[in-house]
């Protein structure tokens, strides 16, 4: 049977804090400083766009997985409050002990009634505790208002998946030359404890980089950066280092980031790209997060089942199991829509396969 934390954590319970191609190379050295401005979540109505480029991901379509996800072999995380409805987390695995799934279960209800700029501007919710709480911390990140969850995940041997920061930007976050600025949900699946997340303060330089008179020094490890991303560019350097998040990676071929040094992101394009970030000390970096990005119309209007690539790094931070996809689930028996980390395989501190 499906194992559910609910009926024995209570709702709201903090932590223990202790516990293209060169062209678009170029433009991004250039422009993206929204890679490192970015920050938010949100989702309305569209279906599922089948031309996703590969560095978005596959765009593979399977049948719609009625009792998803399995039965027997699934753990809730406790659920937060989130528009109309909830959300929770979850994590399965195999009866062998294997990670099979991280994720996260949106009530179909949780994408309607959600609050705007100015009702997060207004709400009195932002102590540096509520974002563990059932309502969620109201917080400027990236320069505007997010709504702002810490979820845990149920443990799962051999992931380093440590709890879920979902983020609701009613306006978008800046980035990309305006390319983000379209309502949206940030999902990042954590690869690092709670209370050193929550230490992380922004927008700023971030620790293993300097400036120097010559530009900027860096102890950033770059065998992590997967392939096909790229950090934001040296002029925003200040900006690159991100409240309760790190630095942010964008996938270079983002459809909606812009063609050319002078011209502007198109946020018309954006749906769904996947972010992978970075947290780390003057001693170096370490890949530390994966972000699906998605906005509030492709979940709203999102059927079936998609699976896209998690592009991989040529060297792991760690020596456990690291996602290779992630999906999107339309779960019409419960009326819910998952967004999910999955295709765990051995990860090591030597190069990929």
């Amino acid at each position: 049977m499906v194992k559910d934390s609910d009926q024995t954590q209570e709702a709201g319970q903090s932590p223990d804090h202790s516990t293209v191609a060169l062209s678009r190379r170029t433009l991004l050295q250039s422009t993206l400083a929204g890679s490192a401005i970015l920050a938010g979540v949100g989702l309305p109505i569209a279906t599922a766009n089948d031309e996703q480029s590969d560095a978005k991901g596959t765009g593979n379509s399977t049948d719609s997985l009625e009792g998803f996800p399995p039965s027997g072999i699934t753990e809730y995380g406790r659920s937060v409050t989130l528009g109309n409805g909830r959300v929770r987390t979850f994590t399965s695995e195999t009866p062998s002990g294997e990670a099979k799934y991280h994720g996260i279960e949106f009530d179909h209800a949780a994408l309607e009634g959600l609050p705007d700029e100015t009702d997060i501007t207004e709400s009195d919710n932002r102590a540096e505790t509520d974002k563990y709480r059932i309502g969620g911390q109201a917080a400027t990140i990236h320069f505007k208002q997010s709504l702002q969850f810490f979820v845990p995940f149920p443990d799962a041997a051999n992931t380093p998946f440590t709890f879920l920061g979902l983020n609701w930007n009613p306006d978008g976050h800046f980035g990309g030359k305006g390319a983000w600025e379209k309502p949206h949900f940030d999902i990042h699946f954590h690869m690092l404890d709670p209370a050193t997340v929550d230490n992380i303060a922004g927008p700023q330089v971030p620790p293993y980089d300097a400036k120097t008179s010559d530009g900027i020094e860096t102890n950033f490890d770059f065998a992590q950066l997967p392939e096909g991303y790229m950090r934001p560019p040296p002029p925003v350097a200040d900006e690159r280092y991100i409240t309760d998040m790190g630095e942010h990676a964008a996938p270079t071929d983002a459809p909606e980031l812009p063609n050319g040094p002078d011209e502007q992101g198109d946020p018309t394009n954006f749906d769904n790209t996947l972010i992978q970030g970075f947290i780390g000390d003057k001693e170096g970096s370490q890949l530390a997060f994966v972000e699906p990005m998605l906005t509030r119309e492709f979940l709203s209007g999102f059927q079936g089942t998609k699976t896209y690539d998690i592009p991989q790094p040529d060297e792991y931070p760690h020596d456990q199991h690291h996602p290779h996809e992630y999906s999107v689930r339309d779960v019409p028996s419960t009326d819910k829509i998952a967004v999910v980390i999955e295709s765990f395989k051995q990860g090591s501190n030597q190069a990929k396969e």
